[in-house]
């Protein structure tokens, strides 16, 4: 990548500073992002100690959930999750 191809131009900037309504399908591609993520926090606190180190680690979770979601929802075409992926085992 270029410093011309991040370079914050008009258009990218309204792409970065625009509410960008769920369309079809979004929502549901949200939701398995978000119980992927969750699955794993509990993994890293099953086998880690409580630690700064953990905080941090679960915070970058959060913080790639929120930047996954931000790309669906400013630049997706379209994406689906996979056959079956999203149905919780309880």
């Amino acid at each position: 990548m270029t410093k011309a191809d991040v370079e914050l131009n008009r258009p990218e900037m309204a792409t970065r500073f625009t509410y960008h309504a769920p369309t079809e399908g979004q929502p549901e591609v949200y939701q398995y992002i978000r119980d992927q993520a969750h699955e794993m926090a509990i993994m890293l606190q099953e086998l880690c100690p409580q630690s700064r180190e953990l905080s941090l680690a679960l915070t970058r979770l959060e913080e790639s959930v929120m930047w996954a979601n931000a790309a669906i929802a400013r630049r997706s075409e379209d994406k689906t999750i996979p056959d079956g992926s999203n149905k919780k085992e309880d």
